[in-house]
């Protein structure tokens, strides 16, 4: 029941997620939404309700966090660079492109959190690796140009800031993983969407930013908060504790298949098949990498039942 519960959690959060991106295309392209304006309100929100529920199932933590000198200082890294960066590139790159395209770019993060793991522990990517490269390549390139190195179909703009959240995405993966196990998931995430949305409001003056509210922007915005933020953070969360981090991660990429279906039966956003062939090599290559960490954790699983 456990293993059914977090597998249906971990979809959930994909599918979650991919909503969430494709509402923001709407606001950008339908209702001339900020794209800062949005990332900050959302992450405003969506701290101080993760902090609230901190607050009511683990009260101890959301105060101890701030005991420590060293998990301040990785607390706020993972708020700047990994948190705030991730959210506002990745609505930038939606701005920019849409939120297929920006949600598979985005997954490159997976193939940076390789080539670091490679440099840092001074070793050659295996031969699998290099394959997931490859098709990760192969997906950024048939994506950016749809085969024609001379015909560039994916703007500057929308394919810098997808690799922006790309490499966020790589900080935002290997950063708070000693926090969370210290101080529990919504205690860290909590305090990571409020530090972040307050720096980037400062730094975009968001209060100067001048967005009509209406009742669609409104309904919008609080599908991104509610269902694409917290309902996802949550089942996420719950699900790493059920199935654990690696196939709660491999069955979040299901993001990548739903953003694209969200945006062309929504917002009828146009894919040739040349896209879906780049968006299935990007698939591909989470699920070719994830591959030793599943049979590492199948093991450890093995070993427990045996003891």
């Amino acid at each position: 029941m456990k293993v059914i519960r977090g597998v249906f959690l971990a979809l959930v959060a994909g599918i979650c997620w991919g909503m969430s991106g494709t509402v923001g295309q709407y606001l950008f392209t339908e209702k001339n939404v900020d794209a800062g304006w949005l990332t900050v309100v959302r992450m405003l929100i969506s701290g101080v309700v993760l902090l609230l529920l901190a607050l009511w199932s683990q009260p101890q933590n959301v105060k101890r966090i701030w005991n420590e000198k060293q998990a301040v200082a990785r607390l706020l890294l993972f708020s700047l660079l990994g948190l705030m960066a991730v959210q506002f590139g990745y609505m930038q790159a939606i701005r920019y492109s849409n939120a297929g395209t920006a949600t598979a770019i985005q997954y490159l993060g997976e193939a940076f959190i390789l080539i670091f793991t490679c440099v840092s522990m001074k070793r050659y990517p295996k031969s699998f690796e290099v394959v997931g490269l490859v098709l990760a390549l192969t997906g950024i390139y048939l994506l950016a140009t749809h085969g024609d190195v001379g015909n560039m179909v994916l703007s500057t703009q929308g394919l810098v800031w997808g690799l922006v959240a790309a490499v966020a995405l790589m900080t935002y993966t290997l950063l708070p993983g000693k926090l969370i196990r210290e101080y529990g998931n919504q205690t860290v995430t909590g305090y990571a969407m409020l530090i972040g949305g307050m720096v980037l409001m400062v730094a975009l003056q968001s209060w100067n930013r001048d967005v009509s509210v209406d009742k669609e922007v409104f309904l919008a915005m609080l599908v991104i908060v509610v269902i694409g933020t917290i309902l996802a953070f949550t089942a996420y969360f719950q699900s790493i504790a059920d199935i654990g981090g690696v196939k709660a991660g491999l069955l979040a990429s299901v993001e990548t298949i739903a953003a694209p279906l969200f945006a062309s039966l929504w917002l009828k956003t146009k894919f040739e098949l040349v896209d879906y062939i780049g968006f299935v090599c990007i698939l591909a290559m989470v699920i070719l990498l994830a591959v030793p960490a599943l049979r590492e954790e199948a093991a450890k699983g093995q070993g427990g039942c045996e003891g």
